[in-house]
């Protein structure tokens, strides 16, 4: 059962990615640095690796590249569409709601891969959807979507993040080396950030001086933070990578899922944040569905 420890350390890695994401968000940090930063250590992270693994002559496969876009699309994007939908719409729906591509890596890998799926797994993966969408509840907060792009911003969400969490199932079962093509997405995620960033500095040089200090300080607590992310996502996506070719993807994919609760947990040790009964449920939830996996 190595892979389910692999699987579990995928999930807390990730999901220490995403705690520097809410501290920079709690610290004021602005998200298109936050995002710059990430990509930029996570493509360092990733060409490490790469050089210790002895897998640069990979890259000379055209496959690769274009496995690397397509799931470097999925992630650049679907990070972009996500905070979109954000901005529309309450997280409480949101978030769970952009978690569904998980299903679709599951039914895919029943479906396409005939992965065996048996009852007490079934279970399992239940529970632990419930934990990724009771964690995601917030009281007193409205439901109402008034916005009709958010829709569509939620759907392209889900659709990309399948690209880049199914993505690597799909490369693996092609015999594709899993980390030059986290490289290269995460380089052309680079890229991209770094020409929103740019377009960015073209916009505060219009500002007065004290509208610049104040976005210039939001830029540097953004790429703290997201330098500090992008290393943790690095070594979060690897071992996922990892967990889907020495395991069962139907099963790897719903753990890696559990991401969310990490950072939850942050809050209530850092932040003093309190739960609710819901969430307290969901981390229940999260403890019986892999305990239901491992027997």
């Amino acid at each position: 059962m190595m892979w389910l420890v692999i699987a579990v350390g995928s999930a807390v890695l990730f999901g220490l990615a995403g705690w520097w994401m809410k501290a920079s968000q709690m610290n004021g940090g602005d998200n298109t640095t936050l995002l710059l930063g990430l990509y930029a250590s996570g493509t360092a992270g990733f060409a490490v690796h790469a050089s210790l693994a002895g897998s640069w002559p990979a890259l000379g496969d055209w496959r690769i590249w274009l496995a690397g876009a397509i799931i470097g699309a999925g992630s650049a994007w679907g990070n972009a569409v996500f905070m979109k939908a954000l901005a529309y719409g309450p997280a409480s729906l949101t978030s769970p709601l952009t978690n569904l591509n998980i299903a679709a890596v599951v039914a895919m890998s029943v479906l396409l891969y005939d992965e065996p799926l048996g009852i007490a797994e079934a279970a399992g993966i239940a529970l632990l959807f419930a934990a990724v969408i009771l964690i995601s509840i917030r009281r007193h907060e409205p439901l109402t979507i008034r916005e009709k792009r958010w829709f569509a911003y939620v759907a392209l969400a889900i659709v990309l993040f399948s690209f880049r969490n199914g993505g690597l199932k799909v490369t693996g079962e092609l015999g594709l080396a899993d980390t030059p093509i986290l490289l290269v997405g995460y380089a052309l995620s680079l890229l991209w950030f770094a020409a929103a960033g740019m377009i960015r500095q073209r916009r505060l040089r219009n500002e007065t001086s004290a509208e610049r200090g104040l976005s210039d300080s939001a830029l540097r607590t953004g790429m703290r933070y997201g330098l500090l992310a992008g290393l943790f996502s690095y070594a979060g996506l690897q071992l996922y990578a990892v967990a889907l070719q020495t395991g069962k993807a139907n099963l790897a994919a719903p753990i890696f899922a559990t991401n969310s609760l990490v950072v939850a947990a942050g809050a209530i040790i850092v932040y003093r944040e309190r739960l609710t009964r819901t969430q307290w449920l969901a981390f229940a939830c999260m403890i019986a569905g892999l305990a239901v996996i491992r027997l």
